[in-house]
């Protein structure tokens, strides 16, 4: 294992501090690897996110270009939305 010298804030200390005297975690090491696997698995789905994020905006500039589109007034585009918003609620209280 690599051994690193790290600074933290007073404040972060007392809490390794707390965590460690709590009993749940025998030593400082425990509580900062933990940490880091929590900020691992948020990095991870931080990841996943942006991907989905940009296959779909991908796929959106995919169905401009084929003209996959519809153009609305303000009023057309309220009017659709409660028409969609009506089905979907429809098909909700039917099931």
């Amino acid at each position: 294992m690599a051994t690193r010298n790290i600074v933290l804030t007073d404040h972060q200390s007392q809490v390794v501090d707390r965590l460690v005297a709590s009993g749940r975690y025998q030593n400082a090491s425990e509580v900062l690897r933990t940490g880091l696997r929590m900020v691992e698995e948020a990095e991870s789905a931080y990841t996943t996110k942006m991907n989905e994020l940009r296959a779909a905006i991908a796929e959106g500039e995919e169905d401009v270009k084929n003209g996959k589109t519809r153009h609305f007034t303000a009023d057309g585009f309220a009017t659709y939305l409660s028409e969609r918003a009506k089905g979907i609620t429809g098909t909700k209280r039917n099931t």
